[in-house]
């Protein structure tokens, strides 16, 4: 049998919803993560995975029970998981001996570990052991990075676009202040990560721009690089290929400036400057005399 034949129909709406709602789009959903615990995740690294998906919320996936495997050497239940909840992002705890406290977060491609970063956890402060107000859910957070490693080295330099895609949220084509609730700061510093999240307090300056105040409001974590599994660079720009649909049509002769400027170049026939209408001024006018010689040089 073809295997075009064994393709099965979708016998009712709701299949069919749940199939149209996976199929390849131009513009892609917005991402899900999912958060799973190992089978000897401690309380410390259970604590975080809450914590993070309260901050994911709703687009996460938090999974309650122990699930025993290891990303860095099997990654079949992650590609399991990622198909069965229709995730591309992935959040795994796990405590042992070796490996203290252990966190790896990575990504999907086509439902396949496109690449993951292990992190160990050296000191958490929960949201729940700050009494500070907290933010609704779903709120797009604003993404602060800072520190020369995110932008010298490899290895930081992915996990700073693993952490964006990660906590990014949806897109969004309008921003309004009020809107622009809370932050998560990431500081590189002498071979650690500190990971801290802020609630953003706008207060009155006397002016129309307001004053603003922060105010942290958990979670809190220093985290160590530990392993790191990266994609191959043909693999990272097959990922991240655009569609030629949403690609922007090259317009000819227009270019911008590094301030946004737009500069057109226009394509005209060769002027006879001489008889360009100029404005009339009594000054401007010939003599008869310069009519005369004008005329006997035409002649």
């Amino acid at each position: 049998m073809d295997a075009l034949d064994r393709v099965v129909k979708p016998k009712t709406k709701r299949a069919k919803r749940f199939l149209e709602k996976r199929e390849p789009k131009l513009s892609e959903n917005i991402k899900n993560a999912m958060l799973i615990k190992g089978g000897n995740a401690n309380s410390m690294v259970t604590q975080v995975l809450r914590d993070v998906y309260a901050l994911k919320k709703p687009y996460g996936v938090l999974y309650k029970k122990k699930n025993i495997t290891r990303p860095f050497e099997d990654q079949t239940s992650l590609e399991f998981f990622s198909k069965k909840s229709d995730c591309s992002l992935f959040m795994f705890g796990s405590h042992n001996k070796k490996r203290p406290n252990n966190l790896v977060i990575g990504r999907m491609y086509d439902y396949h570990v496109l690449d993951m970063i292990e992190l160990g956890i050296e000191k958490f402060v929960s949201l729940k052991d700050v009494k500070n107000s907290k933010c609704p859910e779903g709120t797009k957070p604003m993404l602060i990075f800072a520190g020369d490693d995110f932008d010298v080295t490899e290895d930081y330099r992915r996990l700073k676009n693993l952490l964006i895609d990660f906590f990014r949220g949806p897109t969004v084509s309008n921003i309004r202040l009020a809107g622009l609730e809370y932050v998560l700061h990431f500081t590189a510093l002498n071979g650690k990560i500190y990971f801290r999240s802020y609630k953003l307090l706008l207060k009155k300056s006397g002016c129309r721009t307001p004053r603003i105040e922060l105010e942290e409001m958990g979670p809190s974590l220093d985290l160590v690089l530990r392993r790191t599994r990266l994609a191959s660079d043909d693999l990272y720009k097959l990922s991240m290929k655009m569609p030629k649909a949403l690609k922007p049509k090259k317009k000819k002769n227009v270019s911008h400036d590094t301030f946004g400027t737009t500069y057109g170049r226009i394509h005209m026939q060769k002027q006879d400057l001489s008889k360009l209408q100029t404005r009339k001024m009594k000054g401007l006018k010939k003599r008869p005399a310069e009519r005369i010689t004008e005329d006997q040089g035409s002649l």
